[in-house]
């Protein structure tokens, strides 16, 4: 065991003459040409005078206020304290009436969704984006009252139905 280890150490000796003649010829050989560092001009320092001046940063002191005035309580304005209902997460146009359920109390309307999901849904219950509210439901068609936002702060009723004829991406009213 001790010779394999001993040929080993012999292997590993230092033999770098050829190496440092090499280095030797190249550095002999290779021209130096090293550029000069440039040449910098010290500019002069800028005086900032406007330490006493209003930053651009803050407000105007005696600027007036912007008001917003709010929406007139005479005009419509939809319910936005109510729970989200799962429908409300889909346009009308994502929403295909596929049939009703009717018992002694109540009717639902069965409405499947563009993603396949199947809902039930009765009078007073919410769909669509726009805070349409089911307002009566009749064999073949839901009619159902949306809230749209008219650009001033105000929303316009607009009554429409979705009726059994009506593909999901199909939207008549």
């Amino acid at each position: 065991m001790v010779f394999p280890m001993l040929a080993l150490l012999v292997a590993c000796s230092e033999q770098k003459e050829d190496l440092t003649a090499y280095i030797d010829d190249v550095k002999s050989t290779t021209p130096m040409n090293i550029e000069p560092y440039p040449e910098f001009t010290t500019s002069p320092a800028f005086a900032y005078s406007a330490n006493e001046m209003r930053s651009p940063f803050q407000r105007l002191k005696n600027a007036p206020q912007v008001e917003t005035t709010p929406a007139t309580p005479t005009c419509p304005q939809p319910n936005t304290a109510h729970v989200k209902q799962p429908l409300e997460h889909y346009g009308i146009d994502a929403m295909a009436f596929i049939g009703t359920i009717n018992n002694s109390q109540k009717k639902w309307a069965l409405i499947q969704t563009n993603e396949g999901r199947l809902y039930r849904a009765t009078i007073g219950d919410y769909l669509g984006l726009f805070y349409g509210r089911i307002t009566a439901i009749k064999d073949g068609e839901i009619t159902y009252t949306e809230m749209l936002p008219d650009g001033t702060g105000c929303w316009q009723k607009k009554q429409a139905t979705l009726s059994m004829q009506d593909n999901a991406g199909e939207n008549n009213g």
